[in-house]
């Protein structure tokens, strides 16, 4: 009996659901260590590649702080690989500053994490469609999650195919994905976005997202 027992444990860690089975730090040129969350990061793109962060549900909701902080260039980039709040200006009725790894609200229990979402690092080029009206229902998403199962493990991954670019040659992605698991209760679940201009949101629904999670897997 203890035997079985042992192999079911191991099997269950076996299949448990890792960071490496969606992201390959090694194509990182960079990555950036936010305390509360990590970006992979890309000189060529200007932004990010991929991102992880833990939500916790006795920390999400708990708070709104109403005044946001201003966006930042991260710091612990070299100048010519930043990307700056100014790359953006002009671009708003197409590109968004769209958060990226993590969302305002997934940090604003208190000033000093929240400021941790407002990064330039954090932040992609997003069709304005898709930040204010389709990826914000998977931020969303995540937060009740964390809420349900007491923490819910988050990676964001984005390709770029188009060689799309805005000012300072930030790259536009050309689609992002959202990845949540947790393997204390066996959860895991993907979703897929594509990055465009003039996207149809009526009607749109979270599940119209959802994808298989073995169709994005590195292994």
């Amino acid at each position: 009996m203890r035997n079985i027992a042992l192999f079911l444990l191991v099997s269950i860690a076996l299949n448990a659901t890792q960071l490496s089975d969606f992201v390959d730090t090694k194509k990182c040129d960079q990555i950036i260590d936010k305390q509360l969350y990590n970006i992979c990061y890309s000189y060529k793109h200007k932004g990010a590649l991929s991102g992880w962060v833990t939500l916790h549900g006795d920390k999400v909701n708990v708070e709104n702080i109403k005044k946001r902080p201003r966006f930042y260039s991260e710091s612990n980039l070299k100048s010519e690989y930043r990307s700056k709040n100014k790359d953006y200006t002009g671009t708003g009725h197409d590109w968004n500053r769209g958060h990226f790894v993590v969302a305002d609200a997934d940090l604003d229990y208190s000033k000093k994490a929240l400021s941790k979402a407002y990064t330039m690092a954090n932040i992609v080029p997003q069709s304005a469609q898709m930040n204010q009206r389709t990826w914000t229902k998977v931020e969303r998403y995540g937060r009740s999650l964390a809420v349900k199962l007491g923490s819910i493990n988050s990676i964001s991954i984005a390709t770029y195919e188009d060689n799309k670019t805005i000012k300072n040659n930030v790259a536009i992605p050309t689609a992002l994905y959202r990845i949540y698991y947790n393997n204390e209760n066996n959860f895991e679940k993907c979703f897929y976005y594509k990055n465009e201009l003039n996207i149809v949101t009526k009607g749109d629904k979270l599940k119209d997202h959802v994808i298989d999670c073995e169709s994005i897997k590195l292994n």
